[in-house]
């Protein structure tokens, strides 16, 4: 068990928990989809995108202001390289692995506790590809019925860490947000649910949700 970091008011009168995805219970591992774009001759794509910085084009992926097929015409544009929409899409969806089976379970006695929520900096290219991954992995049918709702930022329009995507979720559940705390892997994330009133953990890796005790 580790001493998770908790931000605001030490976990106090929690109601409502707003989990992050990737990192928390999808393996995700950025270098993967970096060495799948190496490979296909992309040998700057690191300046493109990381887990910590994401050029505009990423962006407005995963805020849904551009659909995949343009993605795939901007990409090429930006990397120079002819590559097909296939060779773009299978690169871009190398960091993502399997579901953590033990998170999951973890998750079904605390949401009988706790109004549970999702939030995922994600976009419509690698939601079909978790989709799949879910459904082949556990059997199961949706993913997203082990919470009251799933955000995800191509959909909602807005993405984290800016506090507004966390006051719109707030506003749309109708949550307060000092009963209400965030975890991520990612500090900047949990700044800005901070920023917007939450309380937050930061889960940094390669800690996990199932060191948590709620």
């Amino acid at each position: 068990m580790f001493q998770p970091l908790i931000y605001f008011c030490g976990m106090q009168n929690v109601k409502n928990i707003i989990f992050d995805l990737g990192g928390v219970f999808l393996e995700v591992d950025y270098q993967k989809t970096e060495q799948a774009f190496v490979n296909l001759g992309v040998t700057k794509f690191n300046d493109l995108f990381t887990h910590h910085h994401a050029d505009p084009l990423f962006e407005l992926l995963e805020t849904g202001k551009i659909t995949p097929t343009a993605f795939y015409d901007l990409f090429r544009q930006a990397s120079g390289i002819p590559l097909t929409n296939t060779q773009i899409q299978t690169a871009w969806n190398a960091m993502l692995g399997s579901f953590y089976a033990d998170a999951l379970q973890w998750l079904l006695p605390v949401k009988q506790r706790y109004n549970i929520y999702l939030f995922s900096n994600t976009n419509q290219i690698h939601e079909d590809a978790f989709v799949q991954t879910f459904k082949q992995q556990t059997g199961e049918d949706d993913f997203n019925s082990h919470f009251i709702k799933a955000y995800y930022s191509h959909k909602l329009g807005l993405r984290k860490p800016y506090p507004e995507a966390f006051k719109a979720i707030l506003e749309e559940q109708h949550l307060l947000a000092e009963e209400t705390v965030f975890i991520d892997d990612s500090y900047k994330n949990v700044e800005g649910a901070i920023a917007a009133g939450l309380q937050g953990i930061l889960l940094p890796p390669p800690k996990k949700l199932t060191e948590l005790v709620f």
